[in-house]
């Protein structure tokens, strides 16, 4: 199974760690957009692009069975 996970920054790694821990067999994927961090200051409208911008950007690399999003704001 291949994951992609993504979060605004690098907290999203400790989601990365859990799943790690509960399945170990899967293939993980990881974006960390610290470039546009936080993303809790900008408008809902903004968040929606990002996030896409990031999955978009997740599956540029290659098929995904799931996109996993461990950023609060962008959820």
């Amino acid at each position: 199974m291949k994951l992609g996970v993504f979060d605004s920054g690098v907290g999203g790694l400790t989601v990365v760690r859990a799943i790690r821990r509960a399945a170990g067999n899967v293939s993980i994927r990881y974006l960390g957009d610290t470039a546009r961090l936080p993303y809790g200051t900008k408008s809902p409208r903004t968040v929606v692009r990002y996030a896409i911008a990031c999955v978009d950007r997740l599956l540029a690399e290659g098929p995904l069975d799931g996109v996993i999003v461990a950023c609060n704001t962008a959820s």
